[in-house]
């Protein structure tokens, strides 16, 4: 319990000191309109990758439904602030998203994780996430194709920022806790672990909520700063996008999560200049990280001030 307080204290120690950094360079003006849109952005992917991470890093669920719950979140904001435009609007649209991400993906999780496991797996989880769009895209109250626009403007980068904060504590808990101990158990040899007395379908399906429920949130986040949003914008390609972060920065690792995040928005800002080459140029980037480095930039290294400690220590021996 000690080293657990002692890990998150290490996230905290990291991410106020983040805070006031950004806000330091947003007051001296190094960080222009331009480079805050970016922050924004890195920041709804860490909230959607470390969630996508619990679940195939953390239990080993192969989803690929992560955008159906972000869209989830994201039409939950969308329709609830055009009629309740305030903070506390967003926050009941939040909390809105969030509760029906849970439940839809509790349902999918029982009719799914009893039966399939790996590729099967990956297929049902990326049909349900086509089942919430295409229903998204025929309903009246949420603009159809046309999607909606004009949504009230209710999250700046300190919003972001915080709820980066606060979800990434409650995952990095959560693994670290007894009940990760177990889902990690069911990662490894989910055979073994019910033989253990581990019950393998609750745990998957606490990860699988729990990821759905971050998605949401960032959905939310992602309507409200965008302020338009369609069916489109929720689609497979969202989903593989989200699993790239994962991949690169490592299957197993929250630091990994946010290194990769925060090196493809970065990648994918400044290569904003190369128009129609852009996406050849940041597709070979990729390639050549996953080559070179096939087990994800961090591997399963975690950020604490332990193995900080260790690590340099190894470097003064050495």
């Amino acid at each position: 319990m000690k080293s657990n307080w002692k890990y998150i204290l290490s996230w905290l120690l990291l991410m106020v000191g983040g805070f006031y950094l950004i806000n330091a360079l947003i007051m001296v003006g190094v960080i222009d309109d331009f480079i805050e849109n970016m922050l924004v952005t890195i920041g709804i992917n860490i909230i959607l990758a470390t969630g996508l991470n619990l679940i195939i890093g953390f239990s080993g669920q192969f989803s690929l439904g992560h955008a159906g719950f972000m869209a989830i979140g994201a039409y939950a904001t969308a329709i609830i602030t055009q009629r309740m435009s305030s903070e506390a609007g967003f926050l009941v649209s939040m909390l809105v998203g969030v509760l029906v991400a849970i439940v839809i993906a509790a349902i999918i999780g029982t009719a799914t994780f009893i039966r399939l496991k790996g590729d099967y797996l990956a297929i049902a989880t990326l049909g349900a996430a086509e089942i919430i769009r295409n229903v998204i895209n025929n309903l009246k109250i949420t603009g159809g194709a046309a999607g909606l626009y004009n949504i009230p403007q209710l999250c700046s980068w300190p919003t972001v920022y915080i709820l980066v904060c606060v979800t990434t504590i409650i995952l990095t808990n959560f693994i670290r806790s007894k009940n990760g101990r177990a889902i990690k158990a069911v990662r490894e040899d989910e055979i073994a672990a019910e033989a253990m007395g581990i019950n393998t379908t609750k745990w998957k399906l606490a990860a699988f909520v729990l990821g759905g429920a971050t998605a949401a949130i960032a959905g939310s986040l992602h309507a409200s700063f965008l302020q338009t949003i369609s069916p489109s914008n929720f689609g497979i390609m969202e989903s593989i996008s989200i699993l790239v972060i994962v991949v690169l920065g490592g299957v197993g690792s929250m630091t990994g999560t946010f290194v990769a995040a925060i090196v493809l928005g970065v990648l994918d800002t400044v290569l904003q200049s190369f128009g129609a080459l852009r996406m050849v140029i940041y597709a070979i980037v990729l390639i050549l990280i996953m080559i070179f480095k096939p087990s994800g930039l961090l591997g399963n290294w975690e950020f604490s001030l332990k193995n900080l400690t260790r690590h340099f220590g190894k470097k003064e021996r050495s």
